[in-house]
């Protein structure tokens, strides 16, 4: 299957035209709303730990500034899918609602009508004019749009590597596959450890060939860059590329190169592996990494320094990583709330607040919006070395407003201004950081052409079918199934409702040639 041409129109170029355009948001609506009257506003999100207790400080905060009687019901992840379906088929929808990025549930039901169309508001609110054109259109069911996105950085989760060891064995840093795959062999093989004995490896990888270690769109597994000989759009799954990356997994597989027991490893025990000094290939990210993994891994090795490892060119030349989808969730509001444009105005003033972005100058006490949303000042965070830090049990006993919030996530004017070096104690993690933000700020990013889009068949079969090529692909790797029925193995896949979702997708991308 032949590669799409990467010479795209870069993200950069989608963020520089910036927010919403005029023919997307129609006019505004002047809402008049009484800021005496209480409103009650229910909600529903889920959360991946313990939720916060229903009496906390932050909810008391919450009501008392925006008189309202706020009543979100938090979820555990795991078993938000089942009750949220329970929810919506109640008919009884609360006011607002949160959706995780990839749940196809949100356009399903704000084509049938469950959730108010937005278009006329967003123009109002000052955190929805840093949201870029491509942001809002993946919002859009209809030509309309229903959901209000959570800021995430157009960067994700990249691979990194063993500075140190690289340097004890004398090794350059990576350029391409070929040197990747022998730098993890003799991560294997040559002790860079130094303890004299042979218990070091490559890459640390778990079950579903997690990371698949893309160095770049061109290998990414989600991003649909490829083409077929028709000349449709293909998922990275079964590209050809995918394909190169499996037999390279194969042979370093044979060589112990990368965590034998990969195919039932969890993710968390796959950080594991990586920080307790095993392995010397594994992922990272400006944001989101933790210190006492970090922390870890120096008490083993005191010497341990991670470095990024910059994209690869690809057979064509381009170099760059996938876009995210430039949000993290999805925040919808019950089309009930059109009877009553007040209460409509206190939600999305709320919704407004929690976005609002704060530079690293004003995370402090003298900045009163700040010291309010953080639980204030010894209460809800200290300040440690000038910088504004949450205290260990924010969440738990429900300190903060933030805590309730179901979008509290600050959308930054840029993913520069984010500094996320900054949120690190660790001074190997604060380096990496700093490194990785430099590197995402000069590599290119580009856009998966289906995002935004929907497919009946992916709404309902598209983990179902990943899942049948992970698994497929993970006995390749080890042996259980020869790479040479790659072919017979795709076509299963599209007999399985691959080729329908191919086509449902296609039919949607506009411009054929995208990725110019």
């Amino acid at each position: 299957m032949k590669a799409m041409r990467l010479s795209a129109v870069l993200l950069s170029a989608l963020v520089v035209a910036g927010g919403c355009s005029s023919n997307q948001t129609g006019g505004t609506k002047e809402i008049k709303d009484d800021p005496n009257k209480t409103y009650k506003i229910t909600a529903i999100d889920y959360r991946f730990g313990d939720p916060p207790p229903k009496d906390g400080a932050g909810l008391k905060m919450i009501n008392e500034r925006f008189h309202v009687d706020y009543q979100p019901q938090f979820v555990p992840q795991a078993d938000y899918k089942e009750k949220l379906s329970a929810v919506v088929a109640s008919g009884d929808i609360p006011d607002i609602t949160g959706f995780e990025a990839a749940d196809n549930r949100y356009s399903k039901w704000a084509g049938q009508g469950a959730f108010l169309p937005l278009d006329d508001y967003i123009k109002k609110y000052d955190s929805f004019k840093n949201v870029p054109s491509y942001v809002w259109d993946a919002m859009k069911v209809n030509g309309k749009i229903y959901g209000i996105p959570t800021y995430y950085p157009i960067y994700d989760l990249t691979p990194v590597i063993r500075k140190d060891w690289l340097d004890k064995l004398g090794l350059k840093m990576p350029q391409n596959y070929e040197e990747l795959m022998k730098t993890a062999e003799a991560f294997t093989n040559n002790d860079p450890d130094g303890d004299g004995k042979k218990d070091t490896y490559g890459f640390a990888m778990g079950q579903n060939i997690n990371p698949d270690y893309d160095m770049g769109a061109y290998w990414n597994s989600d991003v649909w860059l490829h083409k077929n000989k028709d000349g449709k759009y293909i998922p990275g799954l079964i590209s050809d590329a995918r394909k190169e990356l499996i037999q390279n997994f194969q042979k370093l597989y044979k060589e112990n190169a990368i965590t034998k027991d990969y195919a039932v490893l969890s993710w968390p025990d796959t950080n594991k592996e990586f920080f307790s000094g095993k392995a010397g290939i594994f992922l990272g990210a400006p944001r989101g990494m933790a210190d006492p993994y970090m922390d870890g891994l120096l008490k083993l090795d005191p010497g341990a320094k991670l470095a990024p490892i910059p994209p690869f060119k690809d057979p064509e030349g381009h170099t760059g990583y996938a876009a995210t989808t430039g949000y993290g969730g999805i925040t919808a509001i019950s089309a009930k709330i059109a009877d009553d444009p007040q209460k409509l105005d206190r939600i999305l003033k709320m919704i407004d607040f929690g976005r609002k972005f704060y530079p690293r100058n004003e995370r402090n006490a003298k900045n009163a919006d700040f010291d309010w949303w953080w639980g204030h000042e010894g209460k809800g965070y200290t300040t440690v070395d000038g910088n504004a830090q949450l205290v260990p049990n924010f969440a738990n006993d429900g300190l903060t407003p933030s805590t309730y919030f179901v979008d509290n996530a600050m959308w930054a004017p840029s993913d520069d201004a984010n500094e996320f070096a900054k949120d690190y104690k660790n001074p190997v993690l604060k380096q990496l950081a700093q490194e990785l933000e430099n590197m995402h700020k000069n590599s290119n990013h580009y856009l998966n052409p289906v995002n935004g889009l929907v497919s009946e068949t992916a709404q309902q079969k598209k983990d179902e079918l990943n899942q049948y090529l992970y698994d497929e692909q993970t006995k390749m790797i080890s042996g259980q199934r020869p790479i040479s029925e790659w072919d017979q193995m795709v076509k299963e896949f599209l007999n399985r409702g691959g080729q329908q979702m191919i086509d449902e997708y296609n039919s949607q991308i506009k411009d054929k040639n995208y990725w110019k």
